[in-house]
């Protein structure tokens, strides 16, 4: 019998098994495709979970939980309504001023293309040494909207609907938080599953909340510091510029990239000189380098350290599956799956395939039972 039971334990683990690898190699197409449904609701919950300390806050104060969800929002839309402030508008301006600025650049960038002119001509000639034949390429053209302002207008309604269904989601989140908590954990039916449960919820609560928290400090004194030093050098709209490496600082190892690059066109639409235009970028290079070897190492410390293969791997799966927004939303999912398997365990998946034990874990052996396949 006991031969029996643990053959059946194999089997059920092994359909598990099967049925969860199945599920993990269905489950980023089904989130890709239904990005429209997923991606509110997935950033809206963690927008929820950052605010659930503020919300806990203000229930201590004594006040309803439904008000207190009600000013959770309002603070978070705020802040949203001051960073599109900041950024939104001035961008555009800088856009539309762009095709303008076409030929300032390419008179500014002149003295650094001239350096590489002889090595292009003598690659051109050899590339026409080896080509045989010229193929003709046939042009296609692509109508695009004539202004960002048409580009606005004709995803405005669609986009709307996703923001006003998030902040639903994020106020009856928070609305019902502390409730449903207490039901989940009371409604278990053992002392130690609901105690495994509690610490699940709250270290997904505080390393959530934590990590946004922080990063957020981060980033926006970055972004102030940034726009203080590039306002003295003399580039326009100096808090647009703080605002966008704020905001795409949350973008591991990609954002500052991003950041340096649109600093650099911001110098070269700007200066004529093309060392002077090349200042903003490399202010923030060096902040950037302060910020991520001592400042990030030293506020964050090793309880939120993440493996940057981890992060690598998190933010190229996120921003396949959802693009930019996935990407923004890559380190805290990974911070919430990484508390969720640390706390609650982890499946043994190397003990079942090596050690014929189950997912469960390695079942006990009593020195009565006679071996597996005996």
């Amino acid at each position: 019998m006991v031969v029996g039971g643990y053959h059946r334990d194999r089997l059920l683990a092994a359909m598990a098994l099967i049925l969860g690898i199945g599920l993990v190699l269905a489950l980023p197409f089904a989130l890709r495709a239904g990005a429209e449904f997923f991606l509110p609701i997935t950033a809206a919950l963690v927008v929820a979970i950052a605010l659930v300390p503020l919300l806990e806050w203000l229930e201590r104060r004594g006040l309803p939980s439904a008000l207190s969800a009600l000013l959770c929002l309002v603070f978070f839309l705020g802040i949203a309504n001051m960073a599109i402030a900041a950024i939104v508008v001035p961008a555009s301006n800088w856009v539309a001023v762009l095709p303008k600025r076409i030929g300032m650049i390419k008179t500014t960038v002149r003295p650094l293309v001239e350096v590489y002119a002889q090595l292009n001509r003598s690659v051109g000639e050899l590339a026409n040494t080896i080509m045989v034949s010229k193929t003709h390429a046939r042009t296609v053209t692509i109508d695009t909207p004539n202004s960002l302002l048409s580009l606005l207008t004709t995803s405005a309604p669609f986009a709307i609907i996703q923001f006003f269904f998030g902040m639903l989601v994020i106020f009856f989140f928070l609305s019902g938080w502390t409730r449903a908590r207490r039901h989940t954990i009371t409604s278990r039916a053992s002392f130690d599953s609901a105690m495994t449960l509690a610490r699940v919820i709250q270290e997904v609560v505080d390393r959530t909340s934590s990590y946004i928290a922080t990063i957020t400090t981060i980033n926006v004194t970055l972004g102030c510091i940034l726009a203080v030093a590039v306002y003295f050098v003399g580039l326009p709209t100096p808090l647009m510029w703080g605002g966008l490496v704020a905001l795409l600082n949350y973008v591991p190892y990609l954002g500052p990239v991003g950041c340096v690059v649109l600093l650099a066109l911001g110098g070269l639409m700007t200066f004529a000189d093309p060392w002077y235009a090349a200042t903003p970028p490399l202010i923030f290079i060096g902040l950037h380098l302060i910020e991520a070897n001592v400042v990030t190492p030293m506020i964050v410390g090793r309880k939120l350290t993440l493996s940057p293969l981890l992060i690598l791997v998190s933010l190229s799966f996120w921003g396949w599956v959802w693009g930019t927004v996935g990407a923004v939303l890559a380190v805290p999912l990974l911070i919430i799956i990484h508390t969720v398997l640390d706390t609650a365990g982890r499946p043994d998946i190397a003990g079942f395939l090596f050690e014929r034990g189950t997912l469960g874990g390695t079942p006990k052996k009593d020195s009565n039972d006679p071996p597996p396949f005996a």
